[in-house]
């Protein structure tokens, strides 16, 4: 009986001492195009397959720089200058030797995202980016800068391509509609042409839409030129069989208007409203705006 426990307890100590089993380590491959020639970090693009295995991309060398455990023993394929670097060796791998990485090839985390704000990030403009659409200027894409039912003032940074906040109105208003802006259109005031789209939901601001314009409202800022086309959403089922500002109701016209009259009075700024125009003349204007926007491109690429 002694010895079946000795026997026991000997095989139950090997069992102890063999290393667990190990799933195989992911592999890691060069995206097409590299992404790292845009962005100095690019994140990790995960993939679960029905067996639960995962697909790992990695476009540059920062996992392997950071993390050298994870990439021991992987199939990698990455560009010279990395592999040479951080990727063992065939014959390493032969003779099963722990392979050894040279961290001085890489700069500290802090040092690389220093650097990475240096460079240029390729983004999209929405104002220069974005088509106008093939309809123009009947039917066009809208860029929504300020939600029907907002009071704070979103406007378009032109240097940077994002929505910002320029004020909280000092009147107690709000929006009357989705108020934004048309891209690759531009006025005398050196702002792309302006536009209050009717529907039945505010929009976030940032998104685009497909409007379709109904009239124009002409309006005088401060002693400028500041029209603004008015659009009924292409996509509204409630409002996109309107096709001139005429077949709206007297009301909302009246809202429209005493909103833009007053919508700068505390701030001591005066604004005129001049009566509305028809649908012919908002495509006259829109098409004005284009032509403007594409000499300033031409005018552009001379400089």
């Amino acid at each position: 009986m002694l010895s079946f426990f000795v026997a026991l307890y000997g095989k139950l100590a090997l069992r102890w001492r063999e290393p667990p089993s190990i799933p195989p380590l992911p592999s890691f491959y060069k995206t097409t195009p590299p992404l790292s020639s845009l962005f100095p970090f690019t994140p990790l693009l995960y993939s679960v397959s029905h067996s639960s295995n995962f697909e790992i991309c990695a476009s540059s060398s920062i996992l392997a720089a950071e993390m050298p455990e994870i990439v021991a023993g992987a199939d990698i394929v990455m560009d010279d200058e990395i592999a040479t670097n951080v990727v063992p060796s065939i014959e390493s791998k032969a003779q099963n030797k722990v392979p050894t990485y040279d961290h001085s090839a890489h700069p500290p985390l802090n040092e690389r995202i220093l650097s990475s704000m240096t460079r240029r990030s390729i983004a999209a403009h929405p104002w220069h980016d974005l088509e106008i659409g093939p309809g123009a200027p009947n039917i066009f894409n809208c860029v929504i800068e300020i939600a029907k039912g907002s009071k704070v003032k979103y406007e378009l940074d032109k240097k940077t391509g994002l929505i910002k906040v320029d004020r909280v109105l000092y009147s107690s208003v709000v929006y009357p509609h989705n108020y934004g802006f048309i891209p690759r259109t531009i006025c005398e005031d050196s702002d792309p042409l302006d536009v209050l789209v009717i529907m039945q939901e505010p929009v976030l601001p940032g998104c685009f839409l497909r409007a379709k314009a109904i009239g124009l409202m002409p309006m005088i800022d401060q002693g400028e030129k500041d029209d603004k086309i008015i659009a009924v959403c292409a996509d509204d089922p409630e409002y996109r069989h309107y096709n001139d500002i005429k077949e709206l109701p007297p009301h909302r016209l009246a809202e429209i208007r005493r909103f833009f009259e007053d919508y700068k009075k505390n701030e001591n700024k005066e604004v005129a409203v001049n009566d509305f125009l028809p649908a012919s003349t908002a495509f006259e204007a829109i098409k004005h705006s284009m032509t403007l926007y594409a000499n300033y491109i031409v005018e552009s690429l001379r400089r």
